[in-house]
């Protein structure tokens, strides 16, 4: 199940990096080697300001559209909502992107950090074996040019890793995705925030990488990872 923000549940006419890592999946498992699940399907319509679009860029029908992501949601939206997403569609291992909503617009890294453990708790409540990848925040524009916001995300980053190690068990492991070291938000996104093609196939690969090497699911990353066309001037916006 792929759980995230803006940058995972993508708006009308992009791939999202939920669809490059199917590809991925599909090129390592095979199709019966692996399955998405998830509540929702739509990608998120700028036109409207609502998650109603299914405009996907490629309309492939074998594509699993299902994902538990919203424009504008982070860690406090989400914790409430894992358990039911996870009773109503079973997962064994969960994709994470958040925080960077959360801190934007919400909460501080310590308050942020505290969803992280709700969340944490409220998926084992449903399934006491998921297994967790969580992916820092990753550069941004706003982080560019405000230094006070750009700390209270690499306090953050700090406070994850530590939740991570402290709430990793046998039983229900959790992992922390690398940032992709090359991800430039000049060339990888198309506003300073949201990934364009390449930004997809890096997030995609942290993932993939990530399962690859810690628990031996799939292999490593060999999606096109070449930046992108260099990116407008942009704000990050609490819709996005």
């Amino acid at each position: 199940m792929f759980v995230g923000d803006s940058m995972t549940i993508g708006s009308a006419g992009e791939h999202t990096w939920r669809y490059r890592m199917w590809h991925h999946l599909r090129a390592t498992l095979g199709d019966e080697g692996f399955a998405v699940v998830g509540p929702r399907t739509a990608l998120h319509d700028k036109a409207t300001g609502e998650p109603l679009s299914h405009a996907y860029a490629d309309p492939a029908a074998d594509f699993p559209r299902h994902h538990l992501a919203g424009w504008g949601e982070g860690w406090q939206h989400l914790a409430p909502r894992i358990a039911e997403a996870l009773t109503r569609d079973p997962a064994d291992v969960l994709l994470v992107s958040l925080g960077l909503i959360d801190l934007g617009f919400y909460t501080n890294a310590e308050q942020t950090a505290h969803h992280v453990r709700a969340f944490v708790e409220r998926a084992r409540a449903a399934n006491p074996r998921i297994r967790m990848v969580l992916l820092p925040v990753i550069p941004n524009i706003r982080a560019e040019s405000d230094a006070p916001f750009a700390a209270e995300v690499a306090r953050f980053n700090e406070l994850l890793a530590k939740a991570v190690a402290n709430l990793d068990t046998g039983t229900s492991p959790l992992l922390l995705a690398s940032r992709p070291p090359s991800y430039d938000i000049h060339l990888d996104t198309y506003d300073g925030t949201h990934p364009n093609a390449s930004g997809e196939h890096k997030l995609a690969g942290a993932f993939a990488d990530a399962l690859a090497q810690a628990w031996g699911i799939g292999g490593p990353y060999a999606g096109v990872v070449a930046p992108g066309p260099v990116a407008p001037e942009a704000v990050m916006t609490p819709s996005g």
